[in-house]
């Protein structure tokens, strides 16, 4: 009965997580918008940093509580699903473009920061508060990459009549944090106390199902902008999302409490999602687009490092 229960505050959890990744979103751009910031500073910053709230609710509060399993499972989980899962179905569905600046300097900034978390780790099989510091500082410098690429591009402001009133948009961006840290404190206590009962470690939740909910925004956004013929900013959003995940929700996480990272776990999950990122890069380095096969390739190395995880619990 208690397993049926805590199943039910993970499903609410993730739910909390997803609408509120949404509210956040749509309220924090709208006030952006309201007082006249750029649109492309906005998609760059607050929409890549919303959709991966929710990782960086549930590895924050993991790192609270001590659950370090759970932090960079969630982490180094999502990361992977991110690429190989929503990406590889968003190139199902339609080709996605790459941008100049995604395949020169976002894509091998990923792969390389990556390294630098898995090399953290293994030395002294803890990231530390040290480390957290050079992470989070990453992490500012990569915001103000952002920011001067940014002020390379376009400038576009919403029209302030297509918007929703500002109290409206106020409300939905302090509801949507609310529903994400709740909904985070659901996701941590009922995925930890379902890996206890079930003989299940918490790298291997944290690495797939809690990896999977947290990474469902990415998947609605991506999948969304594809639909509607936008695929273009799909693979931004989750490169963006994956140097997010590592510099400030990895680095905060340690800034808060040293993290201890089980090379048993995570060593050979830390190698896979270098080289998914990679394989990444060279797949679409000559075309300069994700395609359909491509996609169907990422799906299914996806599925092999599933039945991986599943056959190592």
């Amino acid at each position: 009965m208690e397993i049926l229960l805590n199943v039910a505050l993970l499903i609410v959890g993730f739910v909390l997580l997803v609408k509120g990744a949404d509210f956040f979103v749509e309220g924090a751009s709208g006030v952006a918008s309201k007082f006249g910031i750029p649109q492309l500073i906005i998609g760059l910053t607050i929409v890549a940093m919303g959709t991966s709230a929710p990782e960086a609710a549930v590895s924050i509060t993991a790192a609270l509580n001590g659950n370090a399993g759970l932090t960079v499972g969630n982490v180094v989980g999502s990361n992977i699903l991110n690429v190989l899962v929503i990406l590889g179905i968003t190139a199902v569905i339609i080709p996605v473009a790459i941008q100049k600046s995604t395949l020169q300097i976002e894509l091998p900034a990923m792969i390389v920061i990556s390294a630098i978390m898995v090399v953290f780790g293994y030395t002294g099989e803890v990231i530390t508060r040290v480390e957290g510091i050079i992470l989070f500082v990453l992490f500012l410098v990569y915001l103000a990459y952002l920011f001067y690429m940014a002020k390379k591009g376009k400038e576009e402001v919403e029209e302030a009549h297509k918007m929703k009133p500002v109290w409206l948009l106020l409300v939905m961006t302090i509801g949507g944090i609310a529903m994400i840290v709740l909904g985070s404190d659901f996701v941590v206590d009922s995925a930890s106390f379902i890996a206890s009962k079930l003989g299940m470690s918490e790298s291997f939740i944290g690495l797939t199902i809690v990896a999977f909910g947290t990474s469902l925004p990415e998947l609605v956004t991506s999948v969304t902008a594809a639909k509607k013929g936008k695929a273009d900013i799909a693979i931004g959003n989750i490169v963006g999302s994956n140097i997010f995940n590592i510099l400030m929700v990895v680095g905060l996480s340690a800034v808060i409490t040293p993290v201890v990272y089980d090379l048993s776990s995570f060593f050979i999950d830390g190698i896979v999602m270098i080289a998914i990122g990679i394989l990444l890069l060279f797949g679409v380095m000559k075309s300069k687009k994700l395609e359909k096969p491509i996609g169907v390739v990422m799906l299914l190395c996806y599925a092999a490092y599933f039945v991986y995880l599943v056959v190592n619990i």
